[in-house]
């Protein structure tokens, strides 16, 4: 196999392919690449909320304090280190495993079981004995998911050039945002159903501080059924097949192989794009601030403001999810009509807006009708945001070190938002949702800027015979 070359596609406009007629453009998702990553995108998109949106509101139901749900939100910080085991998922094989189904298909196959077993744990706990069990268990929820994330992506990288990488990545935030349904709006709906008996028909932030809505019994349910649905994720890693093999260079030596595992990724980047770099990799630690740290309080939000389980679950949960899903769809395709980077800006501009109907809907209490207003608008920037956003790492990659640069750029998008968002419990319990709100919104001001200076940014191109 002839050795890969060492260049990558820049992301700037200069560097789009010509563009491609509606009917091309609309084709691809029908493509086999496509349509894995859909099943695959469930997979990866499941275990999110299950350690943090779904979970927040349980706890909160549970009576657990709106401060402690932030702190232990730091659990999706497993996300945002997992560049530091990448280069292990990128070259390590897992013995027997890997020799049946190949690199990307054994970490898959093996993160997958750790999910499945941490959901299992997750089930069994009962957070208001103790919040131990369900933190450890969740714990390895995130870092089996995390790990899914980074052989997942490199599967993707692989398994199609650039020029399709926006349509699969807008597959796979199908998929993702699916399963975010049924981890959402399906494990709300499997617990309100699975109560012994109606629970206590008082709503409200008393309510939730006492605890007098909450049955373990029924989410136990709920989280064994998240469990049994992890199997689309396995089934389709068994039915898939293994991208065609990136080969690498043999180690002499350990230290030869730590090299090429932890260094040469890092100094292909660098290498690239030079002092270029450390804008890029701003733009990405801040891209999705707003977002990320607004989404950890909404739940405890919606519990306070007396909304139930099945409003919850039928409006943010599968309406809302929708409205991602389409925004997903038009940001994949405008990515390709427009460019990677125009879209960029439409959503950064979109995603920081919305936030801002969320301070208006805190003034406006238990309102179903404005929920759905709200929820919609910001789903719909969401999608579109992150349709261009995982388009344009995308395009930052080498193929020769795609799991491995990939882990680097999604770990820098999460570290920062998934920090802040501790403390957001902190600022509700200070300054009330409205000012939290408000504060998400302005966090995406300095975003505009920077991605207004990532699209000028072009690469130092390299020979691709050496």
């Amino acid at each position: 196999m002839p050795e890969p070359a060492t260049v990558a596609v820049t992301p700037s406009e200069s560097a789009t392919p010509a563009p491609r007629s509606w009917l091309e453009a609309l084709r691809v998702y029908l493509e086999p690449s496509s349509l894995r990553m859909l099943t695959l995108g469930f997979s990866a998109g499941l275990p999110l909320l299950l350690v943090l949106g779904t979970l927040s509101f349980r706890l909160r139901e549970a009576g657990i304090d709106r401060s402690t749900i932030g702190y232990l939100s730091w659990v999706g910080l497993a996300y945002g280190f997992k560049w530091v085991w990448a280069p292990l998922v990128d070259r390590l094989p897992i013995p027997g495993l890997t020799r049946a189904l190949g690199r990307r298909r054994s970490w898959l196959l093996l993160s997958q079981a750790a999910i499945i077993a941490g959901l299992v744990g997750m089930a069994l706990a009962d957070p208001r004995l103790t919040l131990g069990p369900i933190v450890w268990c969740a714990m390895a929820v995130a870092f089996g998911s995390a790990t899914q994330d980074i052989a997942l992506d490199a599967f993707r990288i692989e398994s199609a050039d650039i020029n399709r990488q926006a349509a699969l990545a807008a597959s796979y935030q199908t998929g993702y945002r699916l399963a975010m349904i049924w981890a959402g709006a399906g494990v709300l709906w499997i617990a309100a159903r699975a109560e012994v008996a109606p629970a206590v028909q008082v709503v409200g932030q008393l309510a939730a501080q006492a605890g007098l809505m909450y049955q373990n019994e029924a989410w136990r349910t709920a989280y064994l059924v998240m469990a049994a649905s992890m199997s689309v994720g396995v089934i389709t890693v068994l039915f898939s097949r293994e991208p065609a093999r990136i080969e690498l260079p043999p180690a002499k030596d350990a230290a030869e192989w730590l090299k090429a595992a932890l260094v040469e990724p890092f100094a292909d980047f660098i290498g690239r794009y030079r002092w270029q770099a450390a804008l890029i990799l701003g733009l990405i630690a801040v891209y999705r601030i707003s977002d990320v740290v607004m989404g950890i309080m909404a739940n405890p939000f919606y519990v306070d403001m007396g909304y139930t389980k099945d409003e919850v679950a039928a409006v943010t949960k599968v309406y809302g999810v929708i409205m991602t899903l389409l925004g997903a769809f038009i940001g994949g395709v405008l990515s390709m009509r427009l460019g990677v980077m125009r879209i960029l800006m439409l959503g950064a501009v979109l995603s920081a807006a919305t936030n801002l109907l969320f301070a208006w809907l805190a003034a406006r209490g238990h309102d179903v009708t404005a929920l759905i207003f709200v929820v919609s608008a910001d789903n719909l920037a969401s999608g579109i945001a992150s349709a261009a956003f995982i388009a344009y790492l995308s395009g930052l990659t080498n193929v020769s070190y795609s799991a491995t640069q990939y882990a680097l750029f999604s770990s820098m998008m999460l570290l920062l938002p998934k920090f802040i968002a501790g403390f957001s419990g902190d600022f509700v319990n200070a300054h009330g949702y409205a000012n939290f709100f408000t504060a998400t919104a302005l966090l995406g001001a300095p975003v505009l800027v920077l991605v207004w200076l990532a699209s000028r940014v072009t690469p130092v191109e390299k020979n691709p015979s050496k």
